[in-house]
């Protein structure tokens, strides 16, 4: 079973993939979706947590420093870091009003190469909001990770624009697949699925 499989029965198992057609979901962009990956619930379930934080720690490689985004990816960042015995940050969505007014917490970015840690990836606009902070903090180089993005080339074209490139541990098509083969819906029900992804800003309208 590749990883993508296994991290995508991981989801599934945890109901963090949620089907919803006829009552659609709203993205934070404003696009409406049949479907929604709610990976907070993964927080809960310690089987699916530690499918998902080993495959992340395997992609820590050269990274000195594992940052989260906040507040979806500051856990997955935490347990990645530790397994990975680095240091660890967080970027704000943006400078505190008050304090020392930073916007990323925690280790030293600067100079460093740092792995950001993202839990669901859409259009990835509060993702690469966190990649420009970095940067700005003076950051060597930074890659993303996340568990799980929709697979549109518009998304990982965004973050190579941000020169972050994007890996996700999963996408929709194997997420599909598995639920698919292990009952979770119905092959009308993914057909649905595979039109809204073909055109999401049409869909539904």
């Amino acid at each position: 079973m590749s990883n993508c499989t296994t991290v995508a029965l991981a989801l599934l198992q945890a109901q963090a993939v949620l089907l919803r057609p006829h009552e659609p979901f709203t993205f934070a962009s404003g696009i409406k979706s049949p479907i929604y990956c709610d990976n907070r619930l993964l927080l809960g379930n310690v089987a699916a947590r530690t499918v998902i934080s080993d495959a992340f720690a395997a992609m820590v490689g050269d990274a000195e420093v594992v940052a989260g985004t906040a507040t979806a990816g500051i856990p997955w960042a935490a347990w990645v870091a530790e397994r990975a015995a680095k240091p660890m940050a967080y970027v704000r969505s943006g400078a505190k009003a008050h304090g020392r007014g930073r916007q990323i917490e925690g280790a030293s970015v600067a100079g460093k190469r740092v792995l950001l840690m993202e839990d669901t990836v859409s259009t990835g606009e509060s993702a690469v909001t966190a990649i420009e902070a970095l940067y700005s903090e003076g950051a060597a180089s930074v890659t993303c990770a996340c568990i799980f993005t929709y697979g549109w080339q518009a998304t990982y074209d965004r973050f190579v624009a941000a020169n972050a490139p994007l890996t996700a541990l999963t996408t929709l098509v194997p997420v599909l697949d598995a639920a698919v083969s292990a009952g979770y819906i119905k092959a009308e029900q993914r057909a649905t699925v595979e039109a809204w992804s073909a055109n999401p800003k049409e869909w539904n309208n």
